[in-house]
This record gives structure tokens, C-alpha cells and sequence, in this order.
């Protein structure tokens, strides 16, 4: 019995470990569904499964099951929040935390080390160059519910955008029941978002929003 073999496998399992601590921290930190034990999991058990497979001679099926459960897992953490979807950065890096666990299991350090640093950089150096990004433009889409058909309120509304500089589209326009519900799209600096939540809290033919 070769023990030098079974060391070797107890170290890219406990590279996987700290490799998916790494990401499953910047998760714990925002509080989000898959956190630290979860990416140490994931990226533990897709690097055993590959292990596995090398010694069954059968890496391209495992290899190929390993996507297709991650897929489920992901799909699990993306949800949808009034007309918001979220989740989508947690579910792309459940399944990139898998692909490297994987690359561990065929012995690939240094691609490991390298993707894991820039998702590191992605997740923690990119995130105020985001958030001033978000500054000079931001993309949100609102829900609007009108207590009844709102005669006047689109040209107000539309109105009200075009005297902030406010780039907008009308995306949708339905009648539920007895009232009138709109779909708008806008696209401005963050800081014009808490002029329109306040126009439409004071608008008295409002009657609900989701953004």
C-alpha cells in the first residue's frame, strides 16, 4: 500500500477546504443563502468526485454530473424579489467554487490559485469600483400600482423624469382588476432613486410600488 497517495489526496482535499473558505467568507459576511460551509462543501465534494473518478477511469461522466447537480444547487439560491431577481452572484460562484474543487482533483495548483484570486479581486477589490459605477448610472426596473386608472398619472410621472434628466421607458401597461399597473424601466444615477420613491410615496394615486 503506497501511503504516499492517499497524502497526497488528504492534501488537494484540504487545498479545496481553504480554497472554498476563502469564497464561502465574502458570502458569510453579506449574509447570504450559500455561506461558508456551504462552499466548503461544495468545493470539497466536487474535488473528492473528481479524485473518484480518475480512479474509475470515468472522469468525463462524474466530471459531467458534478455540472449538473451544482446547477441544481444554484438554481436553488436564485429567487425572485417583487420584480427583482437575486441571487445570481451566489449561484455563479456555488458553481465556480465547484469547477475548483475539480481543477484540485486533476492536480491543476496553479489555474486554482489563479481563478481564485480573481474571484477574490472580483468579489472584494471590484465591488467599490461597482458601487461607483452605480453613482453615474444605475438600471432598476419599477411596478407601479395605480389606485384606479390614473388619468393624468403617466403624464406627471413621465413628467416628473424628464425635468430630472431621468432616461425611462414604459415597458408595460396592464389594468388588474380595477386598477392601472405600470412597468418602467429607468436608468439614472443612484442618488435621483430616492426622488422618484418619494415622488411616488406622495402621489396620491399610488397605491403601491415594487422596485
Amino acid at each position: 500500500m503506497d501511503l504516499s497517495i492517499y497524502f497526497e489526496e488528504a492534501a488537494q482535499v484540504s487545498a479545496a477546504f481553504i480554497i472554498g473558505a476563502i469564497i464561502g467568507l465574502e458570502r458569510e459576511f453579506r449574509s447570504k443563502p450559500a455561506g461558508f460551509r456551504t462552499m466548503i462543501i461544495i468545493c470539497v465534494g466536487s474535488c473528492l468526485y473528481t479524485i473518484l473518478s480518475k480512479e474509475s477511469n470515468s472522469s468525463d461522466r462524474i466530471a459531467s454530473n458534478i455540472v449538473t447537480g451544482i446547477g441544481f444547487i444554484g438554481a436553488g439560491v436564485i429567487f425572485k424579489e417583487g420584480i427583482s431577481v437575486n441571487g445570481l452572484t451566489t449561484a455563479a460562484l456555488i458553481w465556480v467554487t465547484a469547477a475548483l474543487g475539480m481543477a484540485i482533483g486533476f492536480h491543476n495548483y496553479p489555474l486554482a490559485i489563479v481563478v481564485t484570486v480573481m474571484v477574490v479581486i472580483a468579489l472584494f477589490v471590484l465591488e467599490p469600483v461597482q458601487r461607483f459605477i452605480n453613482k453615474f448610472h444605475r438600471v432598476k426596473d419599477y411596478r407601479i400600482t395605480l389606485d384606479g386608472v390614473g388619468t393624468n398619472f403617466k403624464t406627471e410621472l413621465d413628467t416628473f423624469f424628464a425635468h430630472n434628466d431621468m432616461t425611462f421607458r414604459c415597458i408595460k401597461t396592464v389594468k388588474e382588476k380595477n386598477d392601472a399597473v405600470y412597468l418602467y424601466r429607468i436608468s439614472s444615477p443612484d442618488k435621483n432613486y430616492d426622488a422618484v420613491n418619494l415622488f411616488l410615496l406622495k402621489h396620491k394615486e399610488v397605491k403601491s410600488f415594487e422596485v
